[in-house]
């Protein structure tokens, strides 16, 4: 298991937006996301759109990400969400800004 942080920069003007969606996770993205890895994903929003997300990779976040570069539902999930982010080329997915662990406790 590996622990992964990443930062990305939600546009202020669809903050309310982006949470609604997130509220409502698609039940076929939530499937996928458990089937290649995601655990323990959580999102953190900051009122300026600074969003730090965190999960917990079965092997690594490269064999996370590329398990979700295979679900057809995470290529319908990206670009749908895609407008809602600032500054990103391509899918969000691949745009995260990952954070090294610096420190951890149990």
């Amino acid at each position: 298991m590996k622990r992964v942080g990443f930062l990305l920069q939600v546009k202020r003007d669809k903050l309310d937006e982006y949470k609604a969606h997130h509220k409502a996770v698609w039940p076929e993205m939530l499937a996928a996301l458990r089937r290649t890895g995601w655990h323990n994903y959580s999102l953190f929003l900051r009122d300026d759109g600074l969003l730090f997300g965190y999960f917990e990779a079965a092997e690594s976040l490269e064999a996370s990400l590329e398990g979700m570069s295979r679900e057809a539902i995470n290529q319908k999930w990206q670009e749908f969400m895609g407008p809602y982010f600032e500054a990103i080329s391509g899918r969000p997915d691949e745009n995260l800004i990952v954070l090294e662990e610096v420190f951890h406790t149990d």
